[in-house]
């Protein structure tokens, strides 16, 4: 994958490949510059607004991504990855809407059972 700075001004897929490879090796300072400020990400447990608040939780988390899949149409990328949320790795979708070619919302579809059950 190209560096998040080359990545910035190409095709979208690459700005979220860039992501994703930013966040699995817990680089969050380069993750948070293939985002917008005003980030909006939506999930099956909750949602944030802001990349600020995103990026608190995900360093927290240090989640782990598989890719296994990516479309793309336009500004819109959909990766089908596997995550790996520490105890539990969960099959998800990830819908990426890019604006002024940075991240501008994420939402994520997954069968939240298995951490449901860990509770």
């Amino acid at each position: 994958m190209e560096p998040v700075e080359k990545a910035e001004t190409n095709h979208p897929q690459k700005v979220v490949n860039a992501f994703i490879k930013a966040i699995n090796d817990e680089d969050f300072t380069a993750a948070r510059k293939c985002v917008n400020n005003d980030l909006k990400f939506d999930g099956v447990m909750g949602s944030r607004d802001g990349a600020d608040a995103y990026f608190s939780d995900m360093t927290r988390m240090k989640f782990k991504y598989d890719v296994k899949k990516v479309f793309a149409d336009e500004n819109d990328v959909c990766l089908l990855y596997d995550i790996n949320m520490g105890g539990a790795t969960i099959f998800t979708c990830g819908w990426y809407k890019l604006e002024n070619g940075k991240i501008g919302s994420l939402k994520v579809v997954f069968d939240p059972r298995p951490l449901l059950e860990k509770k």
